[in-house]
Protein backbone atom coordinates (compact mmCIF):
# COMPACT_ATOMS: atom_id res chain seq x y z
CA UNK A 1 0.00 0.00 0.00
CA UNK A 2 1.52 3.37 -1.05
CA UNK A 3 2.48 5.61 1.93
CA UNK A 4 0.20 8.48 2.52
CA UNK A 5 1.04 11.26 0.26
CA UNK A 6 2.33 14.93 1.53
CA UNK A 7 0.87 17.83 -0.77
CA UNK A 8 3.45 20.49 -1.13
CA UNK A 9 2.63 24.14 -1.55
CA UNK A 10 3.33 23.91 -5.12
CA UNK A 11 0.61 21.07 -5.25
CA UNK A 12 -1.65 23.02 -3.77
CA UNK A 13 -1.87 26.36 -5.45
CA UNK A 14 -2.53 24.08 -8.25
CA UNK A 15 -5.92 22.11 -6.22
CA UNK A 16 -6.99 25.79 -4.76
CA UNK A 17 -7.05 27.06 -8.77
CA UNK A 18 -9.20 23.79 -9.65
CA UNK A 19 -11.69 24.55 -6.80
CA UNK A 20 -11.65 28.50 -8.19
CA UNK A 21 -13.01 26.81 -11.76
CA UNK A 22 -15.56 24.60 -10.11
CA UNK A 23 -18.60 27.23 -10.82
CA UNK A 24 -17.36 27.20 -14.49
CA UNK A 25 -17.13 23.22 -15.11
CA UNK A 26 -21.00 23.40 -13.71
CA UNK A 27 -22.48 26.57 -16.25
CA UNK A 28 -20.35 24.34 -18.71
CA UNK A 29 -21.78 20.91 -18.62
CA UNK A 30 -25.09 22.50 -18.29
CA UNK A 31 -24.38 24.60 -21.74
CA UNK A 32 -22.83 20.90 -23.06
CA UNK A 33 -25.40 19.08 -21.91
CA UNK A 34 -28.12 20.83 -24.35
CA UNK A 35 -25.81 20.20 -27.30
CA UNK A 36 -27.87 16.96 -28.26
CA UNK A 37 -24.86 14.55 -29.76
CA UNK A 38 -26.75 10.86 -29.87
CA UNK A 39 -24.35 8.03 -31.25
CA UNK A 40 -26.30 8.73 -34.43
CA UNK A 41 -27.10 11.98 -34.70
CA UNK A 42 -23.96 13.30 -36.44
CA UNK A 43 -24.51 17.15 -36.41
CA UNK A 44 -25.12 17.11 -33.07
CA UNK A 45 -21.69 15.17 -32.81
CA UNK A 46 -19.68 17.26 -35.01
CA UNK A 47 -21.26 20.24 -32.72
CA UNK A 48 -19.93 18.85 -29.59
CA UNK A 49 -16.46 18.22 -31.06
CA UNK A 50 -16.54 21.68 -31.84
CA UNK A 51 -17.21 22.95 -28.36
CA UNK A 52 -14.96 20.39 -26.95
CA UNK A 53 -11.91 21.85 -29.20
CA UNK A 54 -12.79 25.38 -28.41
CA UNK A 55 -12.40 24.04 -24.70
CA UNK A 56 -9.09 22.61 -24.77
CA UNK A 57 -7.54 26.12 -26.88
CA UNK A 58 -6.83 26.91 -23.65
CA UNK A 59 -5.10 23.72 -22.58
CA UNK A 60 -2.51 24.41 -26.04
CA UNK A 61 -1.25 21.44 -27.66
CA UNK A 62 -2.05 20.01 -30.66
CA UNK A 63 -5.49 19.93 -31.71
CA UNK A 64 -6.37 18.18 -34.54
CA UNK A 65 -9.42 15.53 -35.53
CA UNK A 66 -9.20 12.01 -36.24
CA UNK A 67 -11.07 10.42 -38.94
CA UNK A 68 -12.52 6.90 -38.04
CA UNK A 69 -12.50 3.90 -40.54
CA UNK A 70 -16.64 2.37 -41.41
CA UNK A 71 -17.62 -0.43 -40.23
CA UNK A 72 -20.89 -2.64 -41.12
CA UNK A 73 -24.14 -2.46 -40.05
CA UNK A 74 -26.87 -5.03 -40.08
CA UNK A 75 -30.52 -2.76 -40.52
CA UNK A 76 -33.91 -4.42 -39.65
CA UNK A 77 -34.53 -5.55 -42.92
CA UNK A 78 -31.04 -7.47 -43.36
CA UNK A 79 -29.48 -4.67 -45.55
CA UNK A 80 -25.72 -4.67 -44.65
CA UNK A 81 -24.25 -1.39 -45.31
CA UNK A 82 -21.17 0.58 -44.54
CA UNK A 83 -21.53 2.97 -41.26
CA UNK A 84 -19.78 5.90 -41.48
CA UNK A 85 -18.45 7.90 -37.97
CA UNK A 86 -17.76 11.55 -37.57
CA UNK A 87 -14.08 12.43 -36.32
CA UNK A 88 -12.81 11.83 -32.92
CA UNK A 89 -10.93 14.98 -31.09
CA UNK A 90 -7.22 14.94 -30.11
CA UNK A 91 -5.40 16.79 -28.55
CA UNK A 92 -1.58 16.16 -27.94
CA UNK A 93 0.87 17.69 -25.53
CA UNK A 94 4.53 17.55 -25.42
CA UNK A 95 4.87 14.15 -27.75
CA UNK A 96 8.70 13.70 -26.87
CA UNK A 97 8.59 14.32 -22.58
CA UNK A 98 10.05 11.25 -21.04
CA UNK A 99 6.63 10.17 -19.45
CA UNK A 100 3.35 9.23 -21.62
CA UNK A 101 0.34 9.15 -21.01
CA UNK A 102 -3.17 8.58 -22.84
CA UNK A 103 -6.28 10.45 -21.66
CA UNK A 104 -9.67 8.66 -23.21
CA UNK A 105 -13.39 9.89 -23.17
CA UNK A 106 -16.19 10.25 -25.68
CA UNK A 107 -18.99 13.07 -26.54
CA UNK A 108 -21.94 10.93 -27.53
CA UNK A 109 -24.59 10.08 -25.56
CA UNK A 110 -27.33 7.29 -25.56
CA UNK A 111 -30.08 9.94 -26.42
CA UNK A 112 -31.15 10.09 -30.36
CA UNK A 113 -32.07 13.62 -31.54
CA UNK A 114 -36.09 12.85 -30.85
CA UNK A 115 -35.33 11.92 -26.93
CA UNK A 116 -37.93 13.06 -24.98
CA UNK A 117 -34.37 14.32 -22.71
CA UNK A 118 -32.72 17.09 -23.36
CA UNK A 119 -32.37 19.32 -21.21
CA UNK A 120 -30.76 20.18 -17.36
CA UNK A 121 -32.54 20.52 -14.16
CA UNK A 122 -31.39 20.69 -10.49
CA UNK A 123 -33.03 18.19 -7.68
CA UNK A 124 -31.21 19.63 -5.14
CA UNK A 125 -28.02 22.23 -4.09
CA UNK A 126 -25.98 19.52 -5.15
CA UNK A 127 -27.45 17.31 -7.87
CA UNK A 128 -27.87 18.16 -11.50
CA UNK A 129 -30.30 15.85 -13.69
CA UNK A 130 -29.64 15.85 -17.81
CA UNK A 131 -28.26 13.81 -20.76
CA UNK A 132 -24.40 12.97 -20.31
CA UNK A 133 -24.04 14.97 -17.64
CA UNK A 134 -22.04 12.23 -16.03
CA UNK A 135 -21.31 10.25 -19.01
CA UNK A 136 -19.67 11.49 -19.68
CA UNK A 137 -19.73 15.40 -20.67
CA UNK A 138 -18.77 16.01 -17.02
CA UNK A 139 -15.76 13.66 -17.05
CA UNK A 140 -14.52 15.50 -20.19
CA UNK A 141 -14.55 18.58 -18.24
CA UNK A 142 -12.71 16.71 -14.93
CA UNK A 143 -10.32 15.72 -17.54
CA UNK A 144 -9.73 18.90 -18.87
CA UNK A 145 -9.13 20.90 -15.48
CA UNK A 146 -6.95 18.11 -14.40
CA UNK A 147 -4.55 18.67 -17.23
CA UNK A 148 -4.91 22.71 -17.22
CA UNK A 149 -3.82 22.32 -13.23
CA UNK A 150 -0.84 20.10 -14.53
CA UNK A 151 -0.06 23.28 -16.83
CA UNK A 152 0.38 25.69 -13.85
CA UNK A 153 2.55 23.02 -11.78
CA UNK A 154 6.87 23.27 -12.06
CA UNK A 155 6.93 19.53 -13.48
CA UNK A 156 4.73 19.52 -16.30
CA UNK A 157 7.71 18.91 -19.42
CA UNK A 158 7.87 15.91 -17.67
CA UNK A 159 4.47 14.56 -18.73
CA UNK A 160 3.66 14.08 -22.80
CA UNK A 161 -0.44 13.37 -23.06
CA UNK A 162 -2.43 12.14 -25.87
CA UNK A 163 -6.17 12.74 -25.41
CA UNK A 164 -9.09 10.95 -27.71
CA UNK A 165 -12.35 11.86 -27.38
CA UNK A 166 -14.54 9.52 -29.69
CA UNK A 167 -18.23 10.08 -31.08
CA UNK A 168 -18.90 5.90 -31.16
CA UNK A 169 -18.14 4.73 -27.50
CA UNK A 170 -21.45 4.43 -26.81
CA UNK A 171 -22.48 1.53 -29.84
CA UNK A 172 -19.02 -0.18 -29.23
CA UNK A 173 -15.76 2.17 -30.05
CA UNK A 174 -16.06 0.05 -33.74
CA UNK A 175 -14.45 3.25 -35.45
CA UNK A 176 -12.54 4.56 -32.66
CA UNK A 177 -10.92 1.10 -31.67
CA UNK A 178 -7.80 1.32 -33.59
CA UNK A 179 -6.84 4.76 -32.92
CA UNK A 180 -7.73 3.81 -28.63
CA UNK A 181 -5.14 0.56 -29.52
CA UNK A 182 -2.48 2.62 -31.09
CA UNK A 183 -2.28 4.97 -28.52
CA UNK A 184 -2.41 2.71 -25.71
CA UNK A 185 0.42 0.76 -27.02
CA UNK A 186 2.66 3.62 -27.22
CA UNK A 187 1.37 5.31 -23.58
CA UNK A 188 3.07 4.01 -20.11
CA UNK A 189 -0.59 3.98 -18.72
CA UNK A 190 -3.87 5.24 -19.35
CA UNK A 191 -6.66 7.24 -17.55
CA UNK A 192 -10.57 7.33 -19.01
CA UNK A 193 -13.20 9.37 -17.73
CA UNK A 194 -16.60 7.23 -17.53
CA UNK A 195 -17.78 8.42 -14.60
CA UNK A 196 -17.71 6.94 -10.63
CA UNK A 197 -20.64 5.53 -8.66
CA UNK A 198 -22.43 8.13 -6.59
CA UNK A 199 -20.74 7.19 -3.74
CA UNK A 200 -17.29 7.69 -5.03
CA UNK A 201 -16.78 3.96 -5.86
CA UNK A 202 -14.64 2.86 -8.69
CA UNK A 203 -15.11 0.14 -11.53
CA UNK A 204 -12.22 -2.78 -10.99
CA UNK A 205 -12.00 -5.46 -13.06
CA UNK A 206 -14.69 -5.41 -16.09
CA UNK A 207 -15.72 -8.40 -18.40
CA UNK A 208 -15.74 -8.43 -21.82
CA UNK A 209 -17.84 -7.87 -24.23
CA UNK A 210 -19.25 -8.09 -28.00
CA UNK A 211 -22.20 -7.35 -30.47
CA UNK A 212 -23.59 -9.78 -33.31
CA UNK A 213 -26.04 -9.37 -35.73
CA UNK A 214 -27.34 -13.02 -36.55
CA UNK A 215 -29.17 -11.82 -40.52
CA UNK A 216 -31.13 -14.98 -41.45
CA UNK A 217 -33.07 -15.79 -44.95
CA UNK A 218 -35.60 -18.24 -46.15
CA UNK A 219 -38.47 -18.27 -48.81
CA UNK A 220 -41.40 -16.16 -48.56
CA UNK A 221 -45.03 -18.43 -49.46
CA UNK A 222 -48.44 -17.38 -49.63
CA UNK A 223 -49.27 -18.84 -45.16
CA UNK A 224 -52.66 -20.70 -46.61
CA UNK A 225 -52.59 -21.68 -49.98
CA UNK A 226 -48.70 -22.56 -50.46
CA UNK A 227 -47.71 -22.69 -46.63
CA UNK A 228 -45.42 -25.85 -47.25
CA UNK A 229 -43.28 -23.96 -49.89
CA UNK A 230 -42.30 -21.38 -47.59
CA UNK A 231 -39.03 -21.36 -45.37
CA UNK A 232 -39.34 -19.56 -42.07
CA UNK A 233 -36.96 -17.22 -41.10
CA UNK A 234 -38.32 -15.69 -38.46
CA UNK A 235 -38.93 -19.36 -36.97
CA UNK A 236 -35.37 -20.14 -37.36
CA UNK A 237 -34.10 -16.55 -35.40
CA UNK A 238 -36.62 -17.62 -32.75
CA UNK A 239 -34.81 -21.15 -32.83
CA UNK A 240 -31.44 -19.72 -32.35
CA UNK A 241 -32.55 -16.97 -29.31
CA UNK A 242 -33.99 -19.77 -27.49
CA UNK A 243 -30.48 -21.96 -27.98
CA UNK A 244 -28.95 -18.41 -27.25
CA UNK A 245 -30.90 -18.05 -23.80
CA UNK A 246 -30.05 -21.50 -22.63
CA UNK A 247 -26.35 -20.97 -22.55
CA UNK A 248 -27.14 -18.70 -19.39
CA UNK A 249 -25.92 -20.43 -16.37
CA UNK A 250 -23.73 -23.08 -18.44
CA UNK A 251 -20.71 -21.05 -17.36
CA UNK A 252 -19.62 -18.92 -14.90
CA UNK A 253 -19.71 -14.89 -15.30
CA UNK A 254 -20.73 -15.42 -19.42
CA UNK A 255 -24.29 -13.99 -20.03
CA UNK A 256 -25.94 -14.05 -22.80
CA UNK A 257 -28.36 -11.42 -23.76
CA UNK A 258 -30.70 -11.66 -26.78
CA UNK A 259 -31.89 -8.03 -27.02
CA UNK A 260 -33.66 -7.69 -30.74
CA UNK A 261 -35.54 -9.46 -33.39
CA UNK A 262 -36.55 -8.05 -36.23
CA UNK A 263 -38.21 -9.32 -39.60
CA UNK A 264 -41.47 -10.60 -40.71
CA UNK A 265 -44.82 -9.12 -41.85
CA UNK A 266 -48.55 -9.79 -42.27
CA UNK A 267 -49.65 -12.50 -40.98
CA UNK A 268 -50.54 -14.15 -44.67
CA UNK A 269 -47.49 -14.53 -45.42
CA UNK A 270 -44.33 -16.96 -44.72
CA UNK A 271 -41.50 -14.71 -43.54
CA UNK A 272 -38.36 -14.74 -45.65
CA UNK A 273 -36.46 -12.88 -43.60
CA UNK A 274 -35.37 -12.07 -39.57
CA UNK A 275 -32.11 -10.29 -37.86
CA UNK A 276 -31.45 -11.61 -33.97
CA UNK A 277 -29.35 -8.99 -32.47
CA UNK A 278 -27.45 -10.17 -29.37
CA UNK A 279 -24.69 -9.12 -26.39
CA UNK A 280 -22.31 -11.94 -24.83
CA UNK A 281 -20.12 -10.83 -21.87
CA UNK A 282 -17.22 -12.98 -20.66
CA UNK A 283 -14.64 -12.90 -17.86
CA UNK A 284 -11.66 -14.64 -19.57
CA UNK A 285 -9.78 -15.60 -22.62
CA UNK A 286 -11.08 -19.10 -22.41
CA UNK A 287 -14.53 -17.90 -22.03
CA UNK A 288 -14.22 -16.10 -25.02
CA UNK A 289 -13.36 -19.33 -26.93
CA UNK A 290 -16.30 -21.07 -25.65
CA UNK A 291 -18.36 -18.52 -26.86
CA UNK A 292 -17.20 -18.57 -29.93
CA UNK A 293 -18.04 -22.63 -30.46
CA UNK A 294 -21.09 -22.58 -28.95
CA UNK A 295 -22.38 -20.09 -31.44
CA UNK A 296 -21.00 -21.51 -34.22
CA UNK A 297 -23.11 -24.95 -33.14
CA UNK A 298 -26.24 -23.12 -32.77
CA UNK A 299 -25.38 -21.89 -36.00
CA UNK A 300 -25.17 -25.17 -37.35
CA UNK A 301 -28.50 -26.22 -36.06
CA UNK A 302 -29.82 -23.59 -37.11
CA UNK A 303 -28.49 -23.67 -40.94
CA UNK A 304 -29.81 -26.94 -41.12
CA UNK A 305 -33.47 -26.32 -41.62
CA UNK A 306 -34.17 -26.08 -45.39
CA UNK A 307 -34.08 -23.62 -47.14
CA UNK A 308 -32.62 -21.20 -44.64
CA UNK A 309 -29.15 -19.00 -44.68
CA UNK A 310 -27.83 -17.74 -40.99
CA UNK A 311 -24.53 -15.17 -41.70
CA UNK A 312 -23.37 -13.83 -38.57
CA UNK A 313 -22.15 -10.36 -38.09
CA UNK A 314 -19.99 -9.22 -35.52
CA UNK A 315 -18.04 -9.89 -33.13
CA UNK A 316 -16.13 -9.34 -29.35
CA UNK A 317 -14.61 -5.60 -29.16
CA UNK A 318 -13.68 -5.18 -25.91
CA UNK A 319 -11.73 -7.69 -24.77
CA UNK A 320 -11.75 -8.37 -20.39
CA UNK A 321 -10.32 -6.44 -18.37
CA UNK A 322 -8.73 -8.60 -15.34
CA UNK A 323 -7.64 -6.69 -11.90
CA UNK A 324 -4.34 -7.43 -13.11
CA UNK A 325 -1.44 -6.71 -10.91
CA UNK A 326 -0.60 -3.64 -13.26
CA UNK A 327 -3.64 -2.34 -12.83
CA UNK A 328 -3.91 -2.78 -9.36
CA UNK A 329 -1.00 -0.91 -9.20
CA UNK A 330 -2.85 2.03 -10.97
CA UNK A 331 -5.82 1.81 -8.53
CA UNK A 332 -2.83 1.76 -5.07
CA UNK A 333 -1.88 5.15 -6.63
CA UNK A 334 -5.59 6.33 -7.24
CA UNK A 335 -6.37 5.73 -3.38
CA UNK A 336 -3.59 7.49 -2.27
CA UNK A 337 -4.15 10.27 -4.39
CA UNK A 338 -7.51 10.28 -2.99
CA UNK A 339 -6.42 9.48 0.53
CA UNK A 340 -4.24 13.00 0.32
CA UNK A 341 -7.87 14.70 -0.39
CA UNK A 342 -9.60 13.22 2.61
CA UNK A 343 -11.28 10.56 0.00
CA UNK A 344 -11.37 6.98 0.48
CA UNK A 345 -11.40 5.69 -2.79
CA UNK A 346 -13.20 2.35 -3.18
CA UNK A 347 -13.72 0.02 -6.77
CA UNK A 348 -16.08 -3.08 -7.10
CA UNK A 349 -15.87 -5.42 -10.13
CA UNK A 350 -18.27 -4.57 -13.05
CA UNK A 351 -19.87 -6.47 -16.13
CA UNK A 352 -19.57 -3.28 -17.30
CA UNK A 353 -17.55 -1.92 -20.66
CA UNK A 354 -15.46 0.72 -21.56
CA UNK A 355 -12.61 2.45 -23.17
CA UNK A 356 -10.43 1.03 -20.04
CA UNK A 357 -10.85 -2.40 -22.00
CA UNK A 358 -9.72 -1.28 -25.23
CA UNK A 359 -6.14 0.23 -23.41
CA UNK A 360 -5.60 -2.61 -21.72
CA UNK A 361 -5.95 -5.02 -24.83
CA UNK A 362 -2.75 -2.99 -26.27
CA UNK A 363 -0.93 -3.61 -23.01
CA UNK A 364 -1.80 -0.33 -21.30
CA UNK A 365 -3.14 -0.29 -17.60
CA UNK A 366 -5.41 2.30 -17.03
CA UNK A 367 -7.93 3.70 -14.37
CA UNK A 368 -11.00 4.49 -16.34
CA UNK A 369 -13.68 5.80 -13.44
CA UNK A 370 -11.89 9.01 -13.25
CA UNK A 371 -14.85 11.16 -14.04
CA UNK A 372 -17.92 13.05 -12.21
CA UNK A 373 -19.56 11.23 -9.35
CA UNK A 374 -23.29 10.06 -11.02
CA UNK A 375 -26.01 7.80 -11.78
CA UNK A 376 -28.59 6.06 -13.01
CA UNK A 377 -26.48 6.80 -16.09
CA UNK A 378 -28.27 5.65 -19.96
CA UNK A 379 -32.03 7.27 -18.39
CA UNK A 380 -33.65 9.90 -18.18
CA UNK A 381 -32.62 9.45 -14.01
CA UNK A 382 -29.19 10.87 -15.54
CA UNK A 383 -27.30 13.20 -12.72
CA UNK A 384 -24.24 14.22 -11.46
CA UNK A 385 -22.66 15.24 -8.07
CA UNK A 386 -21.47 19.01 -8.62
CA UNK A 387 -19.12 18.76 -6.15
CA UNK A 388 -17.33 15.79 -7.47
CA UNK A 389 -16.37 18.71 -10.64
CA UNK A 390 -13.35 19.72 -8.61
CA UNK A 391 -13.29 16.90 -6.14
CA UNK A 392 -12.38 14.82 -9.27
CA UNK A 393 -10.06 17.36 -11.53
CA UNK A 394 -8.27 17.78 -8.39
CA UNK A 395 -7.73 13.61 -7.92
CA UNK A 396 -6.19 13.87 -11.23
CA UNK A 397 -4.78 16.93 -11.07
CA UNK A 398 -2.43 15.17 -7.50
CA UNK A 399 -2.41 11.63 -9.85
CA UNK A 400 -0.34 13.86 -12.51
CA UNK A 401 1.55 15.57 -10.42
CA UNK A 402 2.94 12.53 -8.92
CA UNK A 403 3.31 10.91 -12.23
CA UNK A 404 5.90 13.77 -13.32
CA UNK A 405 7.69 14.01 -10.11
CA UNK A 406 8.51 10.61 -9.77
CA UNK A 407 6.57 9.52 -6.66
CA UNK A 408 4.44 7.19 -8.87
CA UNK A 409 6.38 5.64 -11.39
CA UNK A 410 4.37 5.34 -14.52
CA UNK A 411 6.96 2.65 -16.07
CA UNK A 412 6.60 0.79 -12.96
CA UNK A 413 3.10 -0.07 -13.96
CA UNK A 414 3.85 -0.44 -18.16
CA UNK A 415 6.66 -3.09 -16.55
CA UNK A 416 4.27 -4.89 -14.73
CA UNK A 417 1.90 -4.93 -17.70
CA UNK A 418 4.31 -6.35 -19.93
CA UNK A 419 5.47 -9.02 -17.42
CA UNK A 420 1.63 -10.56 -17.38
Amino acid sequence: MQDRLDINSEEQAVLDWIDSRSDHMIETVKAWSAINSGSRNPDGLEQMRGVVAEAFEELGGEISSVDLPPTTIVDPDGTVRQQDFTPSFHCRLRPQAPIRIVMTGHHDTVFPADSHFQSTEMWDDDTLNGPGVADMKGGILVMLHSLLGLERSPWKDEIGVDVLISPDEEIGSLGSGPILAELGAGADLGMTYEPALADGSLAGARKGSGNWSLKLSGRAAHAGREHHLGRNALAAACQFGLGLDELNGRREGVTFNLARIDGGGPPNVVPDNAVARFNVRVQTENDRIWVEAELERLLDEVRVRDGIEAELHGGFTRPPKPMSPANAKMFEWTRAAGTALGLDIRWQDTGGVCEGNNLWAAGCPNVDTLGVRGADIHSDREIVKLSSFAERAKLSAILLMKFARGEFDAREARALARSG
